[in-house]
């Protein structure tokens, strides 16, 4: 496997950067996919809402993990030149990362790149993550700073936040292993929680007065847009943030334990190892 090569896609982002650190720590090839200028040659410049550097990023190439970055509410349009090219070449594995609940209807772009790879006849994983814990010190940050306050149209529903970092530890995993070929895996992490919870839990690291205050949908759109996100994609958000206000995202599963052989990483855990960012 060390002599193999992986192909990392987004690998600056939050969970391919951590990809790449757990592959190179065992010992493994990475052609690094970003849509920065190449550092060096391990790397490679991408930029998938053009598909400029696919062909580059793909050469050499034995394993693939495959995500569509954050700003795109048609993920398909990125994935599927991906998935295109991963089965011209004929890779051994490819790891490709959605979302939970893309598999709700066959429909949904996501879901339609998770089609093409399952009838694509490559072996592959598909990981679909809850909730990032991760969202809480950067896309929500502003009114945690600012006003002591967590802004969100989630109402009282729970959710199984997931820490990136088992994400990441799960996709690089699945990379490197056959033991898990051709299954698809929601994953979650250890307990559930609604945003008062995590407001609770974010206070008592701080020490600061955090809580949680329920805004409209409407609001929650106009502050996306505000803060720059296209259109499009504010209108994904606010989609899928409605599903968690239905309690769709409030179960908890084994799936994290299953594959990597541990329990999921807790809120605690991340509050503390991010207490800095909400000082």
């Amino acid at each position: 496997m060390n002599k193999e090569t992986v192909l990392v896609i987004g690998a600056s982002g939050l969970v391919g950067s951590e990809v790449v650190k757990i592959l190179k720590s065992e010992g493994v090839n990475v052609r690094a996919a970003t849509s920065k200028p190449a550092a060096d040659a391990s790397q490679v410049q991408l930029n998938l809402a053009t598909g400029e550097g696919i062909n580059k990023a793909f050469e050499g190439v034995e394993r693939a993990f495959l995500l569509a970055p954050p700003g795109y509410d048609d993920q398909y349009a990125l994935l599927s030149p991906l998935i295109q090219e991963a089965k011209r070449r004929g890779l051994k594995k490819v790891v490709l990362m959605t979302a939970l609940g893309a598999n709700a209807s066959n429909q949904t772009p996501f879901r339609r790149a998770e089609i093409e790879l399952e009838k694509s006849g490559l072996t592959y994983n598909i990981v679909r993550p809850n909730w990032f814990m991760q969202n809480f010190n950067t896309f929500w940050i502003q009114g945690i700073l600012q006003q002591g306050k967590i802004f969100l149209p989630a109402g009282k529903a729970k959710t199984s936040f997931i820490n990136a970092k088992d994400i990441s530890a799960v996709v690089a995993k699945l990379l490197v292993s056959n033991k898990f070929d051709n299954q698809a895996f929601d994953i979650t992490g250890p307990e559930s929680l609604d945003h008062d919870e995590v407001a609770q839990k974010i206070s008592r690291e701080t020490g600061k007065g955090i809580s949680y205050s329920e805004i409209t949908s409407d609001a929650f759109m106009s502050g996306l847009i505000g803060a720059g996100l296209p259109q499009g994609y504010a209108k994904f958000l606010v989609l899928i943030m409605s599903y968690l206000r239905e309690g769709y995202n409030a179960a908890v599963n084994g799936n994290v334990k299953a594959i990597l052989g541990r329990e999921p990483l807790s809120f605690e855990q991340y509050t503390k190892e991010n207490r800095a960012t909400w000082k």
